[in-house]
């Protein structure tokens, strides 16, 4: 008998589902929408901002085949009430603490979906992933140099996002503190 997802050890997880990148498709911002409206649909508040994060939503680079959605609710509203609807609509709980929660949608016994989803709940304010999406696509070659480092990485970590994550956090970090001197008070 074949473990459950919560049953597997993070390893057993990499190994099921490894760090896989292709060629940018467009298909992605379409996928994006049509998870907005069923999030939206599902969502208590309209107060709520949902944002395309992630390399799937940088223009022309290779990426995860995995739609990042940034979820930002207002200070005063509470994570669980965002918790239920969508842990009851398809979505896991992959951790959580007292400012953000992140959620996948995707992942099953027998590997990817044809959609798979992260969504990351924040607080408003906290969205760097912003700053660094918008950075890289109005700097097409520094885009081009993020999908370098990210290609030079995936064989080497197929099986261990933490370190791939890790790896590139330099990068991220740089261009992001670039960004959001430039983009001052955008989000």
């Amino acid at each position: 008998m074949s473990k459950s997802l919560s049953e597997m050890s993070l390893e057993e997880l990499w190994e099921l589902f490894p760090i896989m990148l292709t060629e940018h498709k467009a298909c992605w911002s379409n996928w994006y929408i049509e998870e907005i409206k069923r999030l939206t649909g599902l969502l208590p508040s309209k107060d709520i901002k949902l944002y395309h994060i992630g390399s799937t939503a940088i223009k022309n680079i290779w990426a995860k085949p995995i739609i990042d959605i940034l979820m930002e609710i207002p200070q005063n509203m509470l994570m669980e009430n965002i918790k239920k609807p969508l842990t009851d609509n398809g979505y896991i709980c992959m951790s959580e603490d007292d400012e953000r929660m992140s959620f996948n949608k995707g992942y099953t016994n027998a590997g990817f979906a044809e959609k798979v989803f992260h969504l990351h709940l924040r607080y408003e304010g906290d969205n760097d992933e912003l700053y660094f999406r918008d950075y890289m696509n109005d700097n097409p070659e520094l885009a081009k140099q993020y999908e370098k480092i990210k290609l030079s990485l995936w064989k080497k970590y197929e099986h261990n996002r933490d370190a791939y994550t890790d790896a590139k956090s330099g990068f991220v970090l740089k261009y992001t503190k670039l960004a959001k001197k430039k983009y001052i008070c955008k989000y």
